[in-house]
């Protein structure tokens, strides 16, 4: 039998960790939660599972989230977030595969529903949202300052599980914009590193069509306001992103005496 460490990393999860806990608990030989020194009652209710908990401070997604994987005891990683919860249809599909022979470089992925305000939303472009959340450990690394994904040791084989990624996002309105700003942020901060551009036509239109991609054509428009909100923020949050950009290459000219 294959056996799997359960990793996730946590900061102030109070309010969700119970219930991600709950259900890796049929699949796990081992859960290591990572946290970064969480001011509410996260490690109390950790203490409840027996759980392997280490106190780490916060190294930005991909840092925390390379240390957390590098503490699994087991061959297989699953990594899981502190918000999300594996659906009945999922762990069974983990059951299966924890009996069955694993290639060296199979990595298994698994659609994600997001939850917004209490309503499970596969428009918007929010699913499937699939993710790759087990492979063997040290195959791969987390990269990326934003949206962090996986560098493969070589070309790996994926394997769609049956059975969705439960994520309960979004408790309030505010959530959703408050998470898109900062993911916005971190956004332009990493085109900034990375020497993207954006010229006039970007910045006017991209918004626009993003709007225009998760409204209509990736069905926002089939959740009414709830949907009409969702796509509005996102637009938004796609115009901070150009417009912090704009602004950071703006002050360098500036500091480095171009001309603008």
């Amino acid at each position: 039998m294959n056996k799997i460490s359960v990793v996730l990393i946590t900061m102030n999860e109070e309010r969700n960790i119970g219930r991600c806990l709950d259900s890796v608990m049929p699949i796990a030989d081992e859960v290591v939660v990572v946290d970064s020194l969480s001011t509410d009652a996260t490690e109390e209710i950790c203490a409840r599972y027996h759980v392997r908990f280490v106190s780490h401070a916060w190294e930005g997604y991909t840092g925390s989230k390379n240390f957390a994987d590098s503490l699994a005891s087991h061959d297989l990683i699953l990594s899981i977030d502190g918000d999300e919860v594996l659906s009945e249809t999922l762990i069974e599909s983990i059951k299966a595969l924890k009996e069955r022979e694993i290639a060296d470089n199979e990595v298994f992925a698994m659609k994600r529903l997001n939850n917004y305000c209490g309503r499970w939303i596969k428009g918007c472009g929010l699913y499937p949202d699939t993710k790759v959340r087990i492979w063997r450990k040290g195959f791969a690394q987390w990269e990326g300052l934003i949206h962090e994904w996986l560098v493969y040791e070589k070309k790996p084989q994926i394997t769609l599980l049956k059975g969705d990624l439960l994520h309960y996002s979004w408790a309030t309105p505010e959530d959703f914009r408050k998470q898109y700003f900062h993911f916005a942020e971190l956004g332009a901060q990493s085109y900034y590193e990375r020497g993207k551009k954006t010229g006039i036509l970007p910045w006017l239109f991209s918004p626009f069509i993003n709007f225009v991609r998760t409204y209509i054509f990736k069905g926002g428009f089939l959740y009414g306001r709830t949907g009409f909100s969702i796509c509005l923020t996102m637009m938004q949050a796609n115009r901070h992103k150009y417009n912090l950009l704009r602004a950071k290459i703006k002050e360098n000219e500036i500091t480095n005496g171009k001309a603008i």
